[in-house]
């Protein structure tokens, strides 16, 4: 079954009490072209009608029931987000980050800072979510509603994987490839069997963190073969680093080990029962649990090994931990075990994440075959958004070569992503702003103006210091060629993608006469979606023209007593 609603791209947007924005009453076509189209239009196809804010003008239209059902619960939200913090970083990050502030206690005030952007950043996400309770996708559907213009501009789309380091570059390369496809091929299946197992791997990882803080206090206690495990801690802030350029580093890698904390709000319109109030005490359960194995763990590493070891470590923290404590076998044979398990849980939930990311993008009509991607069929699960998912994660994952390769990609999705978490936090006073205008009620939850300031000056921090040359010179960052390089690569992809929406919407219309229209489409399913024509002012467009005054006909047939009730249920 299929229906159909024509519009102009780009209609303007005003307030709606249910998502927050919804089609204006009118909205005209470009000057140029020879139509224009009622916003307000109801379309009714095989007995579906959408009205003015299902159709959301400019955006991905409302799905009212989720076509993947709603198999998230309060225990799936901690998970899937606590899942999603907890990968590689916790066995890897805190020898870098020893490293780049110089000094034990500093490396562990990093780590205090890190719950407090975590907190803020929730805060406002939480605030976008009570705003937008029906919208999947997260960030896709919070940036398509604030910023209506430019329409169509990706918001963002950067996907990475995680490998091991040392045996034949191909052969682990294969193992990646073929674990992320039985991932894939889990969530494909079944939605519910993919949290049940995204539970499980989350409990084995809180068993292995609280295994590894169990055991740095023994080290503590003098009960294990360390020598001297206290004096690690006797002057906790020599030799902190007062490089902006390391600072910087540091909290990128701060961010990263605690990045997956709003991984729940892409898959808003799947949670049953107070969406908000699950997700305010479940979002704030997994920081905090993360947040004090993480501490912990931190201590237990810093007790067992000397700071100057500590530092060259590198990303093999873990191992020498296991190393020194339990001996070789431990570090080189059961380590990697539990680091493998701790990276498919997290790649496995953050990819269930994803993949209603990628199917909103999809919805939005921004991607080819729209309704492909947006469809849940087979077994309805976001299928077809996760077949992408996986294509592009084993070219990512087969073509850059070893070494730097991680580390530069991790900068590279933090400078671009600080700058989208900027016009988040500015879209949050924009959406409060509006509905003051419009006269409508706040959202249900608001978070504190403090934390939206302290949120901007984290992101501006990051934006700002890389820039700053490291000690060493322009080739002593964390990698082997020109420290800049990543963020200024982040720039140009920015940049690049401006220029391609300026060309695709903008100049190539006008030079070619012709109007970007949307159409939205429902599959067997129930799925929304769009996808773009171009509708050309001469007579090439005459049929296009015929087929919406047609339908208009169709929708006007609908009852002042039909119209009052989709007004009411929308309200």
């Amino acid at each position: 079954m299929h229906s159909t609603y024509l519009a102009p791209a780009n209609q303007a947007a005003t307030m709606s009490p249910q998502v927050g924005y919804a089609p204006s009453s009118t909205a005209a076509l470009d000057t140029r072209s020879r139509f224009s189209v009622d916003s307000d239009d109801i379309v009714i196809t095989n007995g579906v009608a959408l009205d003015a804010t299902q159709k959301n003008a400019g955006g991905a239209p409302i799905e009212e029931t989720s076509p993947m059902g709603r198999e998230i619960g309060w225990w799936s939200i901690v998970f899937l987000n606590f899942s999603s913090m907890i990968g590689t970083g916790i066995f890897s990050t805190p020898g870098t980050l020893l490293k780049e502030t110089g000094s034990v206690g500093l490396a562990l005030i990093y780590w205090f800072i890190g719950l407090l952007m975590c907190l803020a950043g929730y805060a406002y996400y939480l605030e976008l979510a009570a705003t937008f309770p029906e919208r999947a996708g997260a960030d896709v559907a919070y940036f398509e509603q604030i910023y209506k213009r430019p329409k169509r501009h990706l918001q963002q789309y950067v996907l990475y994987s995680r490998g091991a380091v040392n045996p034949n570059p191909w052969e682990e390369r294969g193992i990646a490839v073929l674990s992320y496809a039985l991932i894939c091929l889990c969530i494909i299946l079944s939605t519910k069997w993919s949290l049940r197992l995204s539970n499980l791997l989350s409990a084995v990882k809180v068993i292995t963190l609280l295994f590894i803080v169990v055991t740095g206090f023994v080290v503590l206690g003098g009960h294990t073969k360390v020598v001297g495990p206290g004096s690690h801690f006797s002057q906790p802030f020599a030799g902190s680093s007062s490089n902006g350029n390391d600072l910087a580093n540091a909290l990128v890698n701060i961010h990263f080990a605690f990045s997956g904390y709003t991984n729940a709000n892409s898959l808003m319109n799947e949670i049953g029962g107070d969406k908000i109030k699950k997700l305010r005490s479940a979002g704030a359960m997994s920081i905090t649990i993360v947040f004090f194995l993480y501490f912990f763990a931190n201590i237990a590493y810093f007790a067992a090994i000397p700071i100057a070891e500590a530092k060259a470590s590198g990303q093999l923290i873990a191992g020498v931990f296991f190393t020194k404590v339990f001996g070789e076998y431990a570090g080189t044979r059961v380590l990697p075990v539990l680091i493998a398990i701790s990276a498919w849980g997290n790649v496995l939930s953050t990819s269930i994440g994803q993949a209603r990311m990628l199917r909103e993008i999809a919805r939005q009509g921004v991607i080819p075959f729209s309704s492909f991607f947006a469809s849940t069929k087979p077994f309805g699960t976001p299928a077809a958004p996760i077949l992408l998912k996986f294509i592009l994660t084993a070219i990512v994952i087969i073509g850059p070569p070893a070494g730097d390769a991680f580390t530069f990609l991790v900068s590279l999705q933090s400078y671009p992503s600080r700058i989208f978490d900027i016009l988040l936090i500015i879209g949050v006073w924009i959406l409060r702003r509006r509905r003051v205008r419009a006269g409508l009620p706040q959202a249900s939850y608001q978070a504190w103006h403090i934390a939206l300031v302290f949120s901007i000056f984290i992101c501006l921090f990051i934006l700002i210091m890389p820039w700053v040359p490291p000690k060493t010179g322009r080739y002593g960052g964390n990698v082997s060629f020109w420290y800049g390089a990543a963020p200024a690569a982040g720039v140009g992809i920015i940049v690049a993608c401006f220029i391609y929406w300026y060309t695709w919407a903008r100049l190539l219309p006008r030079v070619f006469q012709y109007t970007i229209c949307e159409e939205i489409s429902q599959g067997e399913n129930g799925e929304l979606s769009k996808k773009f024509v171009r509708v050309y002012n001469d007579e090439r467009g005459d049929e296009f023209r015929k087929q919406r005054a047609e339908e208009r006909d169709t929708e006007g047939e609908l009852t002042p007593e039909r119209k009052m009730s989709k007004d009411v249920e929308h309200s």
